[in-house]
């Protein structure tokens, strides 16, 4: 026997009381993308990789906007990034558009959509109000956006390769910092809306 768990408001919903129109849902999507275009240029010296808040970013907009808007949202800036914008990391120094997509970070790209999926759903059923729930839906997403970017590099680079020491160790300790960071803010952010 399967139970279903009722949907809860995401930060979102509860800012706006629930309700939204079609034009605010785009506007929130491309403010959105705009975040997420911000996240990939402001990098932050980190050892032993520079850190950019882009996998936080794509996370924290699933738990803020919900798993179809979320999804939605970074499937926007990943037209953006085809249609040539230099909205990626990287970019426009190591290329634009497809051709970039279709590189070593292709499979991260697209695990950020999952990501954020992902998130969103974990959001939907109240997981963003506690620390250790945030961290459970955060590592899942996380799981998304590594899993599909491993297997990527791995495809591009050969397995031969050591895959997880160029495209997962040295991500990790920043991970975890951007993990802790929306554990910490996102029953914060909650706890300040129930008080409104």
């Amino acid at each position: 026997m399967t139970t279903f768990t009722p949907m809860q408001p995401t930060l979102l919903d509860a800012t706006l009381g629930g309700k939204r129109s079609v034009l605010q849902s785009v506007l929130l999507a491309v403010v959105g993308t705009a975040l997420l275009w911000a996240s990939t240029k402001v990098q932050i010296p980190f050892y032993p990789v520079p850190m950019t808040m882009q996998t936080f970013v794509v996370l924290f907009l699933g738990f803020a906007l919900g798993s179809r808007l979320g999804a939605a949202t970074v499937l926007l800036y990943l037209a953006e990034g085809a249609l040539g914008l230099p909205v990626f990391a990287g970019t426009p120094e190591k290329g634009l558009g497809l051709a970039y997509m279709a590189g070593p970070t292709g499979g991260f790209l697209a695990g950020f959509v999952v990501a954020a999926y992902v998130a969103g759903w974990f959001a939907e059923r109240g997981f963003d109000r506690r620390l250790v729930t945030v961290l459970i839906a955060a590592l899942a997403g996380s799981a998304a956006i590594y899993g599909l970017g491993l297997s990527w590099l791995g495809v591009l680079m050969g397995w031969d390769k050591p895959v997880l020491a160029f495209g997962l160790y040295p991500f990790l300790p920043a991970e975890a910092l951007k993990l802790a960071l929306l554990a910490a803010v996102l029953p914060l952010a909650r706890r300040g809306l129930s008080k409104r």
